[in-house]
């Protein structure tokens, strides 16, 4: 049996990065974290380097802008992970750089998570249409370079997003006219499968869909689901999408982002208006069976 992959995640301490580290190392990788060391010295981040540190994860001292430590750390590992924010995601062409460099690289997962860069319908409204946009630029880089690589839309974090226990009152403000479905993944999931899909042959050079089937629901029908939890009534006020688009120019970050890729998916149906084909891409869910996913139903059970 051959050894694990050595895994180094690249803004392994941000959002999605440290649920994606914590996952690599309880599944038996040999894992890295790209830290600066002003990361390392901030007091804010010491609990979670102390967590880091008793799972076992190396933290190797690096920059996404210094490309001799890049190379460094990537010679180290077989995978690398990129969790960058979205400001930093144009700029992973460094790590692409860097991989080429070092030469050793088995997959590379580039920072991708919520909806699918290349099936984006019509024109995405600023700022959700440079972010798209950066994502698919990277895509094609990856690919102009040969790299070896897994894509991973995991759509939704449901921890960030799932919208109705965090509305206040007797009103629940819905985007458009509540219809289009989107899908919610707890972060845990998310990382587990990233994790499982690291060394699998059917993901090679694909996309990996987060769309479990109990997580798929539109604005409406989430509603409805915490209504029936709580035993309340909500007045649901529908926001037209003129009236979204005018918000969303109105807006300052983080808002502006936020709004956006919500008319994206609940405008639009962005993370469910196509199927996934066997050409391009696979689903978590139904190649992974065995791995035991939180639904939509059972997270919201902690607001109730």
């Amino acid at each position: 049996m051959s050894a694990k992959s050595k895994i180094l995640v690249i803004g392994g301490m941000g959002y999605i990065g440290k649920f994606i580290v914590e996952a690599s190392a309880k599944a038996g990788h040999e894992t890295s974290a790209l830290v600066r060391e002003t990361t390392v010295s901030n007091p804010d981040k010491l609990k979670m380097v102390h967590k880091f540190q008793a799972l076992g994860i190396k933290l190797v001292l690096g920059d996404l802008y210094d490309i001799e430590s890049l190379v460094n750390a990537i010679k180290q590992v077989d995978v690398v992970i990129s969790a960058v924010g979205i400001p930093q995601l144009a700029d992973q062409i460094h790590i692409i750089s860097a991989i080429k460099q070092a030469g050793n690289v088995k997959r590379f997962f580039p920072a991708e998570f919520g909806n699918d860069a290349d099936r984006v319908h019509g024109e995405a409204v600023e700022p959700a249409k440079s972010a798209f946009e950066s994502k698919a630029k990277i895509r094609r880089a990856v690919e102009g370079q040969g790299i070896p690589y897994t894509y991973v839309c995991s759509n939704y974090f449901a921890g960030c997003v799932l919208p109705i226990p965090s509305q206040p009152g007797d009103k629940v403000v819905i985007l458009g006219d509540g219809n289009p479905k989107a899908i919610f993944n707890k972060e845990e999931d998310i990382a587990t499968y990233i994790i499982r899909a690291v060394e699998d042959p059917r993901t090679l050079n694909k996309i990996l869909y987060v769309k479990p089937p109990a997580n798929i629901y539109s604005f409406n029908e989430l509603v409805s689901l915490w209504e029936a939890k709580i035993a309340k009534s909500f007045e649901r006020v529908y926001i037209p999408e003129d009236q979204l688009l005018h918000n969303i120019q109105e807006a300052s970050a983080p808002l502006d982002i936020i709004l956006s890729v919500g008319h994206s998916v609940f405008v639009k149906g962005d993370q469910t208006n196509f199927e996934i084909e066997p050409s391009f891409g696979v689903e978590a869910s139904e190649i992974y069976p065995d791995i035991k996913y939180t639904t939509v139903d059972e997270y919201l059970n902690q607001f109730v």
